[in-house]
């Protein structure tokens, strides 16, 4: 089983590595619209570069989204909760918690029923067994100009819901220790 420390260094080190891949992305988004403008320039515009820029954009938004929730660097106003008591505001901070975790498992279990993971298996990866049987065509949408599958480019949300659940996990038991400790601390 796996400890409440080793999972947290898991969580930070997962967030190093997304903040690695969103700054890949964001670089590789600067080169593809700055090839884009080159291209078009000289007439002869490569119409994918679009496409592609905004899958990155994409995959980069939901890497950061994850770090920043694991950070608890979201934007916020905090008028109302400066107000609260501190411990109160360790409630508040609890039930901000368990809600993003709540969201990347409910995210997962949607994700889950959308990819349908293992129905495919069933079907042996046959994809058009897979659509007879479920009436579900994630799996041979094509992207407009890249023509590859869509749902390369949708993984993004199934990996964004397991990275922040693991994220959210660490942040509730940081919470909930946090607030045993204050609860030590009055009695």
């Amino acid at each position: 089983m796996l400890s409440t420390l080793s999972i947290s260094a898991l969580s930070r080190g997962l967030a190093r590595v997304e903040l690695l891949v969103a700054a890949f992305l964001a670089a590789a988004i600067t080169g593809l619209i700055l090839l884009n403008i080159a291209t078009r320039a000289f007439g002869q515009a490569l119409y994918w570069t679009d496409e592609l820029a905004i899958h990155a954009m994409i995959w980069m938004a939901f890497l950061t989204t994850s770090v920043v929730l694991k950070r608890r660097e979201g934007i916020a106003v905090t008028l109302f909760v400066d107000a609260l008591p501190v411990g109160a505001r360790g409630l508040v901070a609890l039930f901000v918690d368990a809600m993003v975790l709540f969201f990347a498992l409910f995210l997962f279990v949607l994700c889950w029923r959308w990819y349908e993971p293992a129905a495919l298996w069933r079907t042996g990866f046959d994809v058009g067994a897979f659509q007879m049987g479920t009436f579900n065509f994630i799996y041979s949408e094509r992207t407009s100009t890249l023509g590859i599958p869509k749902f390369w480019s949708w993984l993004c949300l199934p990996i964004f819901s397991i990275s922040l659940t693991l994220h959210g996990l660490v942040n509730l038991t940081e919470s909930l220790k946090g607030l045993a400790a204050g609860q030590r601390r009055l009695a």
